[in-house]
């Protein structure tokens, strides 16, 4: 098991389904715990990881405004010292179609999936630097990979991989490391009001899925710990999909023109 004991790690978007599972998992493997979100909520899981024994501070900011994580972070100094990992979480989307998206939406969400991990990373870079070395973890999506839907986010997704390239170029000689996860559909509590309305809405999801199932939040929190950890001393710049198999092609049409039940 990965052992994190003695490093600070910041995990933005702790709240949701991913987060909650990435903050409880490299807690209670030593890690020293930013658990940021824009929800102040998130002091409640924050408090209940405490009461576990473990070493969390709850974070409140919108990682889009730049003011507010300088102020998170600064707190998160104060109680830890310099952070040794960013995970930076936080994604949200605001229009499914282009026909839905307004200049204001596409602004949102642009500005608060890729310039938020800007924010959070230029300010984990000083860090890094200082401490001589370090590791980013870059959550993007199959949307940044191929066309989805949602077309503002998948755009900042898309960034995001680019962007982590850019990081892992220009401070691996700081010994930092940069690497990007590609979740596909990922079974959290926001699934539970889709399913009350369509019973079947998963079921008919992981038809596309070659595993035949689509991922939890442990599978996405399990690749970020490998990524975080000295067994990927030699992996940066990377893109991993998690995605039980959506992006490696297209079973459904694969199943049409073979006539083949695979």
């Amino acid at each position: 098991m990965t052992d994190f004991t003695g490093k600070t790690v910041l995990i933005t978007g702790a709240r949701g389904g991913i987060g909650q599972s990435m903050c409880r998992h490299f807690a209670e493997r030593g890690g020293r715990i930013g658990a940021l979100d824009i929800n102040p909520a998130v002091a409640d899981f924050a408090a209940q990881l405490t009461d576990e024994g473990h070493d969390v501070v709850a974070l409140t900011a919108d990682t889009a405004r730049t003011e507010q994580v300088e102020g998170a972070i600064a707190q998160l100094h104060k109680r830890f010292g310099t952070i040794d990992i960013l995970i930076n979480n936080a994604g949200f989307s605001s229009a499914a179609t282009l026909d839905l998206t307004t200049p204001e939406n596409w602004h949102k969400d642009i500005t608060g999936n890729l310039g938020g991990a800007y924010h959070c990373t230029r300010l984990a870079l000083i860090d890094m630097k200082a401490g001589n070395g370090g590791n980013i973890i870059n959550i993007s999506s199959v949307n940044g990979l191929q066309a989805l839907g949602d077309p503002a986010y998948s755009a900042a997704k898309s960034g995001l991989i680019s962007f982590t390239k850019s990081i892992a170029m220009e401070y691996g000689k700081f010994g930092i490391r940069a690497n990007v996860i590609c979740p596909g559909t990922v079974r959290t509590p926001i699934w539970d009001l889709r399913i009350e309305r369509n019973p079947e809405i998963l079921s008919d999801l992981v038809k596309w899925y070659p595993l035949g199932r689509v991922a939890d939040p442990i599978d996405i929190t399990k690749a970020a710990a490998f990524l975080a950890s000295d067994d990927a001393a030699a992996i940066t710049g990377a893109t991993l999909p998690v995605d039980c198999g959506l992006t490696a092609g297209n079973i459904v049409m694969t199943r049409e023109l073979t006539l083949a039940d695979i």
